[in-house]
């Protein structure tokens, strides 16, 4: 709390300084400190658009004055990002320890209290949501009953809000926006829950979505709307292949058909957009099959109507394809411990695994070590090779020999930039294995999947 004080009167003399000219231009400022920052910078963004990169100074404070400014929502990102409510004029200070991003998260300042109601409510339904399975197993009845008393109280909570504050319109159906859909959400959840026991639902229980606004463009990057949207359109498809069992949402059937339904009935062209681009990126890096990823990708791109969207598509389409079976492994530059490069299929001898892994996560790099030593125990005729993704050599280089890893298996990637694209490097545990000329057999798992050792044993019976 002290810090927060500190925190507000050490620009309170900045903003009473510039108090006539934000009155004559409107003018906005953000500004706030980054507690154990991971990096030296955060982005703000409106949706998919950067705004600014803003460096912290040597107390890791920061500072963004703007004259530009619409009212709406914006991005803060450093590592992890969160939303924010503005308008012209607001002078609005915020404070985060990376620690604990969300939950750290306090605004002060003009602007302050609407976007702790918005953080309030985020925060409330996340708790809400773990929580959420235990009633599953309820009728439809009961479990309305359970989700209606907790929008009440939220819903008390926004009111109390608007009757002591002068809330913009776009506030409102911002801050309603956020309490709704993440109720039809949830009731979305249950629905998938207990999409094998019809007879637990009310005959009105879907009603809900005929209440369902799909051409809310200011939302179309606002959590609680884009994940009800996600979850709308998965039932959707799920509902129409009920008879499959199980359903895999990986599949191109199941993908293809989930995007044919935003086109036909999502009306907004940026939201559509929107819902289509994170469709087609999730199935390109989770797709195996070229011929089914073509034949995605041209029916996307007739969907789509977005430029900037469709260049992003299709460099990770362009990407996943080359990652498919048959293919040999791109060829990006490594850097071995002693600091020599060599490229990838140079130190391919022999059937091999090749993961990732990041000093960031100490957690996961020490997992994933272990089970790639597990692995190697049992199936002796793979190598296991492991890729660092940091920039920092000695960091690296110290961490492989506190660690006493193998230097002979351990490398570092030349050029990050680079491979990331070429290897399309979407999560660390990700996972490739080639033969032993370099070919891939599988270009999208990790050992971590139930299957990864059934994987192995095909490969070598082969």
């Amino acid at each position: 709390m002290i810090r927060k004080i500190l925190l507000l009167l050490f620009f309170s003399t900045i903003f009473s300084c510039n108090n006539k000219e934000e009155k004559a231009v409107q003018t906005t400022w953000i500004s706030g400190q980054i507690v154990n920052p991971t990096l030296e910078y955060i982005i703000f963004s409106k949706g998919n658009q950067i705004l600014d990169t803003v460096k912290l100074d040597d107390n890791n404070f920061f500072q963004y004055k703007t004259e530009k400014i619409k009212a709406g929502l914006y991005f803060l990102k450093h590592g992890e990002s969160q939303v924010f409510f503005i308008e012209p004029g607001d002078s609005l200070l915020i404070h985060i320890n990376t620690i604990d991003f969300d939950e750290s998260l306090a605004y002060s300042g003009r602007g302050g209290d609407k976007n702790n109601l918005l953080i309030d409510l985020y925060l409330q339904n996340e708790a809400e949501n773990q929580n959420l399975p235990k009633w599953y197993s309820l009728s439809s009845t009961d479990f309305d009953h359970k989700i209606d008393s907790l929008k009440k109280l939220k819903i008390n909570k926004y009111e109390e809000y608007i009757n002591n504050n002068d809330a913009a319109e776009g506030f409102k159906n911002v801050a309603l926006a956020n309490i709704n859909y993440d109720y039809y959400s949830k009731k979305e959840m249950y629905g998938a829950a207990n999409r094998r026991n019809p007879e637990k639902f009310d005959k009105h229980y879907f009603d809900y979505r005929k209440k369902i606004d799909f051409d809310q463009n200011e939302l179309k990057n606002y959590y609680p709307y884009y994940r009800f949207m996600n979850r709308y359109f998965e039932n959707m498809v799920c509902t129409e292949y009920a008879n499959k069992t199980p359903i895999d949402r990986n599949s191109f059937e199941y993908n293809y058909r989930k995007i044919g339904l935003i086109d036909s009935i999502v009306t907004s062209d940026s939201l559509k957009n929107s819902l289509l681009r994170f469709s087609a990126m999730w199935y390109l890096l989770n797709a195996k099959n070229a011929e089914e990823e073509t034949k995605f990708f041209e029916a996307y791109s007739k969907m789509n109507t977005d430029k900037k969207n469709l260049e992003d598509v299709r460099k990770v389409f362009d990407a996943t394809v080359k990652l498919t079976a048959g293919n040999t492994i791109p060829n990006v530059a490594l850097v071995n411990t002693d600091n020599v490069v060599k490229d990838i299929q140079s130190v391919i001898k022999a059937p091999t695994v090749v993961y990732f892994w990041s000093g960031q996560s100490v957690a996961l790099y020490k997992n994933i070590h272990n089970r790639a030593a597990e692995l190697k125990s049992k199936y002796p005729e793979y190598d296991f090779i492991a890729v660092n993704t940091d920039t920092h050599f000695k960091k690296w280089r110290e961490t492989v020999k506190k660690s006493k890893y193998n230097p002979d298996t351990e490398f570092q990637l030349e050029n990050f930039t680079d491979a990331e694209k070429k290897l399309v490097l979407n999560a660390m545990n990700k996972v490739i294995i080639v033969d032993k000329n370099g070919l891939i057999l599988e270009g999208k798992t990790n050992m971590f999947n139930t299957n990864f050792e059934e994987l192995l044993l095909g490969f070598l019976n082969k």
